[in-house]
Parts: C-alpha cells; structure tokens; sequence
C-alpha cells in the first residue's frame, strides 16, 4: 500500500500547447528541464487542474489544442492512493484497477487479496462548451464524478511561477493552510464572529441618516428594509480566504503574502510539510525563482527527503545539478511537448560537472577539456554572434567511453544534440549509430585524437613553435621532450641531435611531442617514469586553456588549411541550427 498519493501515468490529449502526451513519471522528485514554450509548465498545471480542490474553475479557448474546442481535452491520471485519503469513506464505491507497471489493468480475480497495486483512474474533461468535468472511471468501464472532497483530501501544493502563489498562505479551500488549521470548523468560527461584528460604530450621523432613508425608500416598495453594514463574501470569494498568516517585521506584523517569493514559497512548503504528509502532492514551477542558491539547494534537498512525489521545472543549472545530488529523477520536455528519460546513471556525472548541458538550447559534447577549449576558440571566430549567447554549449564530456553513453541517453531523450570526439578503436557499433541520428552535427576524427590531428600537420621547422606556451615560455615543454630522450638538458639543439639524423630527426620530434601532449607513456622505463609521463599533457594543451592555445596555433601555423576539409562541414552545421549560412572555405580567419 503507497504512503503517498502517487500518479503512475499520466495522459494529456488536447490541452492547451499538448496533442498527446504519455508519461509514468518517478514516484519521488521529478524534474523537468527543456526550452522555452516546451509545455513543462502546462504538464504541471494540468496535474493541479486534475486535483483542483474546487469546482470554480474556469476554462478558456486558449486551454484547447489550437484553440479548437470541439474535440475536447482531457486529462487523465493513474492514481495510487495511501489508506489516509479514506476513499472507501466515500457515499460512492470507486473501485480500483490493478498496476501493470505500465497501464491500469482489470484486476485479475484469481490474486488472493485482491490487486498487488490498486490504482484509480481519474480525468478532467474540457468540453466543447468550454466546461469542466472530474471523473473517475470505473473498472466496468462506468463514469463516476471525482467529487471534490477527495480532491481536496489528496491535497496538491503548487507554488506557480508568477507572484499569485500565496494560496497556501491563506484560508482557502484547499489550501496547505486550511487542510492545517481547517479540523475545528475554524473558517464557520472565523464567518461566526465577523458577522457579529458591529460596523455601525464607525459610520458619521450624516451616513447614518442615509443608510435610514434608504431604507424607508426600500420598505415603501415592499423590499427587505431593516438595514445595517456588514462583511460579507461575494460569488467566488469567501471572507475566510481573505485570512491570511501575518509575520514580523521590525516590529510590524505584515502578511505573509507580502514578503519575497522565495520566503513565501518556503513558507508555502513548510506549512505543507505541517499537515497530513501522506496525503500530498507538490508542484513547483520555476523552483529556482526568488531563491538564492544556497537556499534553492536546501529546498531541492528537502523535497528529495520529504518521500511525496513533486514535479518541479527549472532553468537552473544550480537546480539541476543539486537535483544530481538526491534521488531527483531528470526529464527533458522536447519541443514537441514530449517527455524523455535522462537515465541517472548515464547523466549522473555529466549533472554535476556541467548541468548547463541540459539546459543549452543546442549543446555539443566534447571529449574533454582539450576538445572543448579548442571548439569553442574555433567556434567564437565561426560565428557572427558569440555561441554562447546563441544557447550553444561546448561541454566536457569527461572521456571517449563516458560521452558516448551520455550522447546515447541525450538523444533518446530528445534533446538536440552535437558531438566532438575522438577515433579510440572501441564501441564502433555504438559510435556509428550515435554519428548517424546526428548527423552533419557529429565530428570524430577518421584516426587519433585532436592533439594528434593537428601536430602531425604542423611543418617541421615549425615544430619547436608549439614548445612555446602563451606567454612565450618554452621550458617546461621542452623539459617533457628532454626527459623521454632521456637528456639532462633541454635546449633545442640537444633535442634536435637527440632525434637522429637530419632527415629524420624531425618525424621523431613530431612524434615524441604528439606522446608528450597526449601523456602517451609507452617507452617509459619503469611505473615510477609512467606516472610522469602521463602527466606530461598537463603541460602542453591537456586543459581549456592549452585546448584554445592548439586552436591559435593550428590557425598561425598554417595547420587549418589541411583540417578545414573536415571540420567546415560539421561547424557548418552547428550554424545552421541557428540560422547562419554556411562558412565557404577558406573563410575562417584567426
């Protein structure tokens, strides 16, 4: 039996920027990422419209698909529901269907003691009258209403993205406050007492006559005429709803509606958190807004702790990859307003390293550090506008393997994609169905690495240039080079007679500065010397820095003429996605 309500699958056919969506979403903390206008916003106001606490809801032609409301829309949940919602209280029967993991089923009546997971099939209709309706749908196929009441008991707490989200801070039906303070009858007390309060005592003699003659004015035409003021609620308002929580400041109680919309959307959740935790759903959009990070961090925490499901969207990269830190589950909302799993244990790392990947409207996985500072010094000069302003990322995918697991759960997702790598001779199948759902926007070397790719075209006399660092430092490089030569010195001309004989010597320079930039540690002479030639990158272009410095180099060494056949089609590309015409070779300049 669940502890908490919790939507197994949720159905939207029709309803507002969605023609169909199915999704069985995570029974904890669901967050969902995606563009603007995606319709992350409008899955979670259809969930609390499906469990409005009131029937006074109205619905516009703007809530239909392409505003046509003939056909109707729909919203429909499979519901799991703890025993504290009470629903075998209810004057109606509603009867359960049984969980198959993946759809409500018809019970199976041979199970003793009835269905493993009973669910309940619950759906908002907007009718071509531009009308609500709840329903329950029964296993016998019979349409019941979803009466009011268990809405309410089942308690969703949205906190919206605009400044009317102190609901939960006030009296109304429904609301966190009123499910806390509502046991006594306290709003019937609160009516009670304001009803007998005597307004008579503020008004002047001159409004005191008027109200008197109004009514002699009154009971001559035969209407009700013993007159007097009082506070009263209009259709849709009730006076309870007009109380609120008030708070301290300086010494000045003050509504707590009034105060910053993070305060009001903690204190929301707090009082939440007061009330019957079992019988409660949570609803955030836009988590990170009135927030300071630290304090986004802590309610992201607090939600992943507090075991009720929520669903929660973001554009936050501190959200996203505190949400990385739990048991939050990720979703991408593609701009179809399609939902797409992003499996934990492909985007764990990737969530935490750079959650701005899921965030980017077009981000490129790049193998490592080396790839993303030259693709993106590559990319400043391609562009007319810098990329990142555009919502194109260049992100580390931390290592050959790694990435080629996270562009596979990226695309199946349905995120937009592109991919910069390495040949490592592994996974070729993988490799080859990843480069062809991607495309032109897929770049991996026909062999070898970036480092590599672009040494081997260096010319020779132009060899001992990449020696020199940005700022005109060569020494610790050519220390790299004198240590796997297996010299006490490293001046140029030791170096050079080191590598044999003119006509050869440069074919082996060239290749001991493409092992030492790659930390290539074959030939070292023991495991002590391995270590330390690994880490002889670190010395040459092995970070972002060194990965922008080899795209400088390749460019004033007269290296991109000979790479420019390969890498122009893929940059082409990337420009295209946001409407710039292809480069033309030879038109890259440094």
């Amino acid at each position: 039996m669940a502890i908490h309500p919790n939507i197994r699958r949720l159905d939207i056919s029709r309803f507002r920027c969605i023609e169909h969506l199915e999704w069985r979403p995570d029974q904890g903390v669901n967050v969902l990422v995606g563009g603007g206008d995606s319709g992350k916003s409008t899955v979670l106001h259809a969930i609390a419209l499906l469990f409005s606490p009131t029937n006074m809801v109205q619905v516009f032609e703007t809530d239909y698909f392409n505003r046509s409301s003939e056909q109707g829309f729909s919203i429909e949940a499979v519901v799991e529901l703890p025993e504290e919602v009470g629903i075998g209280n209810l004057q109606q029967t509603l009867w359960p269907w049984a969980w198959n993991k993946q759809a409500a089923v018809l019970p199976n009546p041979d199970v003793s003691g009835g269905p493993e997971t009973p669910v309940y099939r619950f759906r908002a209709r907007g009718t071509n009258e531009l009308e609500l309706t709840w329903e329950v749908i029964q296993p016998n196929d019979e349409v019941v209403g979803l009466p009011v009441g268990l809405r309410r008991k089942i308690g969703v707490v949205r906190l919206a993205n605009d400044d009317r989200n102190d609901r939960d801070l006030r009296l109304v039906a429904g609301s966190a406050l009123d499910r806390l303070l509502s046991s006594g009858n306290l709003k019937s007390r609160i009516n009670k007492q304001i009803a007998e309060t005597d307004l008579a005592t503020a008004l002047l003699d001159s409004e005191i006559e008027a109200l008197r003659t109004l009514g002699t004015t009154l009971e001559k035409a035969g209407l009700p005429h013993d007159l007097a003021l009082g506070l009263t609620s209009s259709q849709g308002l009730s006076i309870g709803a007009l109380i609120g929580l008030l708070a301290s400041r300086d010494g000045v109680m003050l509504p707590l509606a009034s105060w910053g919309a993070g305060t009001r959307r903690m204190s929301s959740l707090e009082i939440a958190a007061s009330t019957e935790s079992a019988t409660r759903l949570t609803i955030i959009d836009e988590i990170e807004r009135g927030l300071e990070p630290y304090r986004l961090r802590q309610l992201i925490a607090k939600l992943d702790d507090g075991g009720g499901q929520c669903f929660v969207t973001t554009h936050s990269p501190v959200a996203v990859a505190a949400s990385g830190n739990g048991q939050s589950a990720l979703w991408f909302v593609d701009a179809k307003a399609q939902i797409g799993s992003l499996p934990r244990e492909a985007i764990e790392r990737q969530q935490k390293r750079d959650p701005e990947t899921f965030l980017a409207k077009l981000p490129i996985i790049a193998e490592g550090v080396t790839e993303v500072g030259f693709l993106r010094r590559v990319l400043r000069n391609a562009f007319t506008a810098p990329p990142a302003f555009l919502g194109l990322r260049v992100c580390d995918g931390g290592g050959n393997d790694a990435m080629l697991g996270l562009l596979e759960a990226l695309r199946s997702a349905g995120l937009s994609i592109g991919a910069f790598c390495d040949d490592e001779g592994r996974f070729s199948g993988r490799w080859k169905a990843v480069s062809e759902a991607l495309g032109p926007r897929f770049f991996q070397w026909s062999k070898g690495c970036l480092e590599e790719n672009v040494i081997k075209h260096v010319m020779d006399k132009d060899l001992m240039a990449l020696a020199l660092d940005p700022e005109g430092a060569s020494g610790r490089r050519l220390r790299t080079i004198a240590v796997r030569l297996n010299l006490s010195v490293k001046d140029e001309t030791s170096i050079l007679n080191a590598c044999g004989t003119p006509e050869y010597r440069y074919a082996k320079l060239r290749s001991i500065i493409i092992a030492a930039a790659t930390g290539d540690d074959e030939g070292a002479p023991n495991d002590e010397a391995k270590k330390e030639w690994r880490r002889h990158s670190q010395e040459w272009f092995k970070s972002l820095q060194g990965g922008a410095e080899l795209a400088v180099k390749a460019m004033d060494l007269k290296v991109w003429p000979k790479i420019e056949a390969d890498l122009l089609p893929f940059i082409n590309a990337l420009g295209s996605a946001f409407g710039q015409a292809p480069l033309s070779p030879g038109a890259l300049k440094p």
